[in-house]
């Protein structure tokens, strides 16, 4: 009786095989991911397809490039700088890390100031009820700030942690995770600048 017990003890606290303790917490960011992907493929095609409905499409004041280009900077200097925050970990130089990560919500922060100036500088001549592109500029712009803010407050979230090792438990890696999603929702805002800036002026 006492060999089966000890076995069922033994089996319970077995730890757990050290590659499913390393991808576990990056395989469930990449599925969410994934997911977002989808549906900002989805926003784009949207615009390509409000693109061709010419009666209610103008180009007459598509927004201006100067805003945009700097956020791209913005937002481009923040995964540099949070990626060699991740690589300063791995080192097991937390505190630089730390410091990677606090200047990473500062620059998010900017790039949400920015984004806000640029709606008031727009607003008198775009606006979400001018016209088609009005409407889907304002919902995929919007919506990619909606995910900047889910960023920042994971990063957030990551800066609070006592500390970054890998664990078993929840949360796993959480440096590399919120670092992977912060540098997906820069990848987007790429994709939006050459789709509804570049693209706009372009057809001017």
């Amino acid at each position: 009786m006492n060999t089966v017990a000890n076995s069922y003890v033994e089996n319970v606290h077995k730890p757990l095989p050290t590659v499913l303790d390393q991808d576990r917490g990056t395989f469930a960011m990449l599925l969410v991911i994934f997911t977002e992907l989808f549906l900002f493929i989805s926003l784009f095609f949207s615009y390509f397809m409000l693109e061709n409905n010419k009666h209610r499409w103008s180009f007459n004041n598509p927004p201006k490039l100067g805003y945009a280009l700097v956020m791209v900077v913005v937002l481009v200097t923040s995964s540099f700088v949070l990626h060699w925050g991740e690589k300063q970990v791995e080192k097991e130089s937390r505190l630089a890390g730390r410091i990677a990560l606090a200047a990473t919500i500062v620059i998010g922060l900017v790039f949400l100031t920015l984004q806000s100036f640029e709606y008031l500088s727009h607003w008198k001549t775009l606006a979400p009820y001018s016209d088609s592109y009005g409407s889907i500029f304002y919902a995929i712009t919007t919506f990619h700030a909606a995910h900047v803010i889910v960023g920042l407050l994971l990063l957030s979230y990551v800066l609070a942690l006592p500390r970054y090792a890998p664990a078993r438990e929840s949360p796993y890696r959480p440096y590399h995770v919120a670092a992977m999603y912060w540098h997906f929702v820069d990848i987007i805002w790429l994709f939006v600048v050459g789709i509804l800036y570049i693209g706009a002026n372009y057809h001017l």
